[in-house]
């Protein structure tokens, strides 16, 4: 496990923009052998989440909110070699952000993991029109879409985001998550077939091993 006094550590680096004990922490968590799942729910996902309260609580500028981001972003490429254990799943998924949402660490986060577990994941970054993804999903073929939200207030454009990918794909796995879902707003999801809310990596790795 990773202790609160290390993640404390590594929090007030990332809030002060210390990329390079950012960078050393890390490196020198994944020679102790720490799992890489580990890293991702306890460092980076947990991090960030508290980075994102802060700024929503006006107790850090937007500009140290984008360092922050931008520091994690590139944890992750440190990480990104380790996350290829050999084994393969013979699984493929597309990870995106709808059009207008910008913050794209989350749906990172969520492709690194499929690799993690040996899937082929295909993230398309921030921003994706629709007509760009229904056209790549159709080519592709995956067995499930991710689906990333960030932003509470970008919720009316994500649903008309989601209709338009569950009528045109009627019978494709999606599954949603994000930060902006710690506000409220999963329930919808009810109203839709083969659409799950993901609030966690945890809980995203179970339903990933459940196929």
């Amino acid at each position: 496990m990773i202790s609160d006094e290390l993640y404390q550590n590594y929090l007030t680096m990332l809030l002060e923009g210390n990329r390079r004990g950012c960078l050393d922490t890390v490196q020198t968590l994944l020679k102790e052998g720490v799992e890489i799942k580990l890293l991702y729910t306890e460092i980076f996902q947990k991090s960030m989440y508290q980075v994102g309260e802060l700024w929503e609580h006006n107790k850090i500028s937007v500009a140290r909110e984008h360092l922050a981001t931008d520091i994690t972003e590139g944890m992750l490429s440190a990480v990104y070699p380790s996350l290829f254990t050999g084994k393969q799943a013979a699984r493929k998924a597309v990870i995106t952000c709808a059009a207008n949402e910008y913050h794209q660490l989350g749906g990172k986060m969520v492709a690194d993991f499929f690799e993690l577990h040996g899937w082929d994941s295909y993230f398309l970054g921030a921003n994706t029109p629709i007509d760009q993804l229904t056209s790549f999903v159709d080519e592709i073929k995956p067995d499930l879409v991710g689906l990333s939200l960030a932003v509470y207030f970008n919720l009316p454009a994500f649903k008309v985001f989601l209709d338009e990918l569950r009528s045109t794909f009627p019978a494709l796995t999606i599954l949603v998550g994000g930060h902006a879902f710690i506000w409220g707003g999963d329930d919808f999801c009810k109203h839709y077939p083969g659409i799950s809310y993901m609030p966690s990596l945890n809980e995203l790795e179970r339903t990933i091993l459940s196929y």
